[in-house]
């Protein structure tokens, strides 16, 4: 059975989608995407002035990934691998590879401006990790089009600073030798430096907030960023999974203490510790002064020396 058939034999069953990830992706693009795996076609490309504007359209998250595609390049570049960064729709805005593989990556599709989305070239790893919203290997005949067969694929999906996929970056080889276990420490690479972008995306839209790391994130960078008064600000995919949170709780004002389980031992204490935590800031920046302090704060020094001896601060 040739890969087109064994394609339509999986794909045409009505169980294909529970049986595997790579088989439910068939299936889309057969009966979503009206692709057919025999058919040779190259991916959709982007005219100039489309792809200008899909690169301004994603400039943050190119100026935040150029260092992790170019290190990524130093590891992968010399073992035949073409590396490429696309926005949300599959585009591809970035490309790193070797002027030796250009010709072969080039005539693949793999170049900067085309489209490699499940709807435009079937079952690869661009498209089917933005499709899945998780990282994938798609090794050789995983792929839907028959002509993409040659091709082994490493793929990770990026997250913006609300959780959502805004991006892929991707690994690519035509070596014969690249097996299973290549293929995932490939993956392993993909989804760390995904997890560093999406962690600088993170810090960039909260660039005036604190930014804190919550313990056993599982699934990428569990980051939240907190204001000045302890309200949560935004929160990262791990994040939201690790917490139970979503916009709606982010949007009603939710202390980050609450989430973290650092709640007060008593009822009214979160005040007092918070009046504490200021006075102690105020002190720490007049070195000690109690006179700068209270000018500071326009109370007289008594009232401070009170407010001092209440809250246990020598």
């Amino acid at each position: 059975m040739n890969h087109s058939d064994h394609v339509h034999a999986v794909a045409e069953h009505a169980s294909a989608a529970a049986s595997s990830p790579v088989a439910a992706s068939w299936r889309r693009c057969l009966t979503v995407h009206g692709l057919s795996p025999e058919e040779h076609r190259s991916p959709l490309r982007l005219s100039e002035p489309e792809f200008f504007a899909a690169r301004e359209k994603s400039a943050d998250l190119l100026e935040e990934a150029r260092g992790e595609l170019d290190r990524l390049f130093t590891t992968v570049g010399k073992a035949g691998c073409c590396l490429l960064l696309t926005d949300g729709n599959g585009v591809a805005l970035e490309r790193r590879g070797a002027a030796g593989d250009d010709k072969d990556f080039r005539g693949l599709g793999l170049w900067s401006g085309t489209i490699w989305s499940e709807a435009s070239v079937g079952t690869n790893g661009i498209g089917t990790a933005i499709a899945d919203e998780r990282a994938v290997i798609i090794h050789r005949d995983q792929h839907f089009l028959s002509c993409n067969t040659g091709l082994s694929c490493a793929t990770a999906p990026i997250r913006d600073h609300r959780g959502r996929v805004t991006a892929a970056i991707d690994i690519s080889t035509c070596r014969d030798d690249a097996g299973e276990m290549a293929m995932m420490l490939l993956s392993q690479a993909v989804k760390d430096a995904a997890s560093r972008i999406e962690a600088n995306l993170f810090r960039r839209a909260f660039s005036g907030a604190r930014i804190l790391l919550v313990q056993d994130g599982k699934s990428g960078p569990a980051l939240l960023a907190i204001d000045r008064d302890d309200l949560v600000l935004g929160a990262t995919r791990a994040a939201r999974l690790r917490l139970n949170l979503d916009d709606r709780r982010i949007d009603a004002g939710v202390p980050a203490a609450d989430l973290l389980n650092e709640m007060p031992a008593g009822q009214g204490e979160d005040l007092l510790d918070a009046e504490r935590a200021a006075l102690r800031r105020v002190l720490s920046r007049a070195n000690g002064n109690v006179s700068l302090a209270a000018d500071t704060l326009g109370i007289s020094r008594a009232t401070l020396y009170r407010k001092m001896k209440k809250l246990s601060i020598n």
